[in-house]
């Protein structure tokens, strides 16, 4: 039998996220040694965001290469993918609702959403005790022998033969790769987060009945949905220009300031979600959506590569952020692990190559919903997508 490529080597991933655990456990199943270290203090630290809906060709294989896709079925977010449009005066043109299962018959045919914090909570609980090394935020890294020494905040340092980047789209590991830069994809985004929504948002929470909404208006629109746990999350998305979250004066911990400004800037839109913004939690947090080049290439290295939003960060217009990033994991830990390749090298080469084609369709798909989402006639785009002129 052929030696695996990773025997005896000592494998460090850097980012405690879903592409990264899911890389993890799926070393750990053929016996690699792998450790993970995450900057939270521990697994509890960072309140996790909106759901994620597992794609059958990426997330949802991951998790069943992984042997985790029964208990992710078990956690399943029933009914979080039904979705409405609304026009800018919340007025609903579109819902599946009656059409969207009460429960799974066949997995195969539903998009499954989960609680991002409970995926985390399942990853975590399937790998060997002490693989995630906690309060371990990233500093530098320095070459050592055939490998790396990895430094990080609180003081301490550590080696290993091949480090893995998982450490998101501001990634600092990225740079000893490649220098190649996202651009601003023109949207910006921000986040409002509405806890106990019944009661503090009571219309738009009614509105939701457990499900997403999309709201589209004047070349802008209002994206939102359940947290699993009684929560809402939202998201205005509008473009603007690169620097707007800096430069347009706005305190995003003011509740009242950040209404006038929706009354200003969507101006035309209906009252009815102005209790977005009396009831939500402050502050309110501002994101320019970015997007990795499309023809991005590098040389790869012998013992350091990376996956997910440290590769090929992208809007969030697909849906494709965390499925690509778990599917990354799969297709790497499948290269690192076959015997189809005669040199650590040769196997993240191909890797990435693959990897960078890939992401590079689901970046484009991103870029034009976006477009799409955003332009004049947005609802009635989206309406002819869901077959509803």
């Amino acid at each position: 039998m052929k030696r695996m490529l990773i025997q005896n080597k000592q494998i460090a991933i850097i980012g405690g996220g879903p592409g990264g655990l899911t890389l993890a456990r799926l070393l750990q199943l053929k016996g690699s040694n792998v450790k993970v270290y995450e900057r939270d203090v521990n697994k509890d630290a960072r309140v996790q965001g909106s759901p994620l809906d597992m794609h059958e060709e990426s997330g949802s294989a991951a998790l069943r290469k992984a042997n985790l896709f029964d208990e992710f079925t078990k956690n399943a977010l029933i009914g979080a993918d039904k979705k409405i449009i609304v026009n800018k005066n919340a007025e609903v043109c579109f819902s599946d609702h009656e059409t969207q299962p009460a429960e799974v018959y066949d997995s195969n045919q539903v998009r499954l959403e989960i609680s991002r914090g409970v995926l985390r909570k399942i990853l975590l609980e399937s790998l060997h005790p002490g693989t995630v090394v906690w309060d371990s935020h990233y500093v530098s890294l320095e070459k050592q022998n055939e490998g790396w020494l990895m430094h990080f905040k609180n003081g301490s340092s550590a080696y290993a033969d091949i480090v893995v980047a998982a450490d998101g789209a501001n990634s600092r590991i990225r740079p000893y790769i490649t220098n190649i830069k996202a651009f601003y994809s023109g949207i910006t985004m921000v986040e409002l987060n509405v806890y106990d929504a019944e009661k503090a948002t009571p219309h738009i929470y009614a509105l939701l009945n457990g499900g997403k909404i999309m709201a589209f208006g004047n070349s802008k629109c209002i994206l939102g949905g359940q947290k699993g746990n009684g929560d809402l999350g939202f998201y205005l998305s509008f473009k603007a220009d690169e620097n707007w979250f800096a430069n347009n004066g706005l305190d995003y911990s003011d509740k009242a300031q950040l209404l006038t400004w929706f009354k200003k800037e969507y101006a035309e839109w209906s009252s009815i979600w102005y209790e977005l913004f009396e009831n939500s939690a402050a502050p309110f947090i501002p994101r320019p959506i970015y997007c990795m080049p499309l023809d991005q290439t590098w040389k790869a290295l012998p013992n350091l590569t990376l996956l997910g939003d440290a590769a090929h960060v992208m809007p969030p217009f697909a849906g494709e952020g965390a499925n690509t990033a778990m599917l990354d994991a799969l297709e790497l830990s499948e290269c690192l692990t076959s015997a189809g390749h005669k040199t650590l090298h040769e196997a993240i080469s191909f890797y990435e190559i693959n990897m960078c084609k890939r992401a590079a369709m689901a970046a484009q798909a991103s870029l034009t919903n976006g477009e799409r989402m955003h332009s004049a006639r947005a609802l009635e785009n989206m309406l002819a997508i869901f077959d509803r002129k």
